[in-house]
């Protein structure tokens, strides 16, 4: 009998929700939040009866009973650092986001509490797989050059590690036996080294790496704390201007890349200038993570949203090919993660991990 799977993936403004029936999606659908509305909860955290509302209508309309459900799976968000891996939801983890034991606010952290309340009573299984946190960094990579501020690994992991497995299938390997580098290219932008299955090493897109669509990168520290200290700014506005307000935003008034483009063709220097500046820190921080890898880059991956652009990722190409071949994933697979990873578990090949 195929198993039927619900699949919970909250995000800024919106909250996907899909089923399964092992791996072909039955229904999806992308349930948005107005910012208007989410502007009136205090804390991420405070969102979760609208969210939770919002998936039971969803089943509510589709006439799909929990019952029928042979699990849950969720978006794993910014917990304490863990490996990869599937992970059944426990008391553990849903306690430390009720009191806010998690590495930041994001509302990935929604996901956990949601798959419970709805399996509440109901025995069915809830996991969350690649977790924001996902931390399997090399010890050399985590000293930052200040004691007090430790390289922190969050990123994209769902995403790229789920890419990945699909690049080395394509190829007839395993990820377990491959070097490569993975490019996920949102509006924020992680850069990964993986080797031989481990994630090495990633810019933690909200702390440094290239500039993207909203934020600003690696920054010149001085001048950082000039701004800190100048007055003009109060804490969450730098960490507006940084996280949500920077990179092409900040330059340009739009985070939105088909827009760019379109102004570069219409001869628009500054938008060049700025978009070239972006695919130059993109790049370099590929070259980072070949170093980090030693030379030894069995392909180069560039996944996420804007690798829809053929005009973008030509402009990478251009620059990092000469690494390592690469591959196109555009787009962001993670509903179709949470269902591998499920699925591997209720197919008995892999047992899933306890967070502890």
């Amino acid at each position: 009998m195929p198993h039927r799977i619900l699949v919970v993936n909250p995000g800024g403004g919106s909250t996907k929700v899909a089923v399964f029936e092992d791996e072909n999606p039955l229904i999806k659908e992308n349930l948005h939040h107005s910012p208007e509305r989410l502007k009136g909860f205090p804390r991420v955290i405070d969102q979760l009866p609208l969210r939770l509302e919002s998936v039971k209508d969803f089943l509510a309309r589709h006439r799909l009973r929990l019952e029928d459900l042979d699990a849950i799976s969720v978006r794993g968000g910014a917990f304490k650092p863990l490996k990869g891996g599937v992970y059944r939801v426990n008391q553990r983890v849903i306690e430390d986001v009720l009191y806010g034991r998690v590495q930041t606010e994001h509302a990935s952290n929604l996901g956990v509490l949601i798959g419970w309340e709805l399996a509440k009573g109901m025995g069915i299984p809830v996991f969350f797989a690649d977790p924001v946190s996902v931390d399997e960094m090399i010890d050399e990579a985590r000293p930052s050059g200040i004691p007090e501020l430790e390289r922190k690994s969050l990123s994209h992991a769902l995403n790229t590690r789920y890419v990945a497995n699909l690049a080395a299938k394509k190829r007839g390997r395993r990820y377990e036996e491959m070097d490569m580098i993975v490019v996920h290219l949102g509006t924020g932008i992680s850069i990964s080294a993986h080797r031989k299955g481990r994630m090495i090493d990633v810019n933690n897109a909200n702390d440094g790496g290239p500039f993207s669509p909203q934020r600003a990168g690696t920054l010149p520290t001085t001048g950082l704390i000039e701004l800190c200290f100048s007055n003009r700014y109060t804490k969450n506005d730098l960490l507006r201007r940084t996280i949500r307000e920077g990179g092409l935003f900040a330059y340009l008034g739009t985070d939105g890349i088909e827009e760019v483009e379109e102004r570069i063709k219409r001869g628009d220097s500054k938008a060049k200038l700025i978009y070239d500046a972006m695919v130059y820190q993109i790049a370099k921080e590929i070259g980072a993570m070949a170093a980090a890898l030693s030379g030894k880059v069995d392909m180069i991956i560039i996944t996420g949203g804007m690798a829809h652009s053929k005009m973008l990722t030509d402009a990478i190409g251009e620059k990092v090919s000469w690494i390592a071949p690469l591959l196109l994933y555009p787009g962001e697979r993670e509903m179709e993660a949470l269902v591998f990873h499920v699925l591997r578990v209720l197919r008995e090949e892999v047992n899933p991990l306890e967070y502890e």
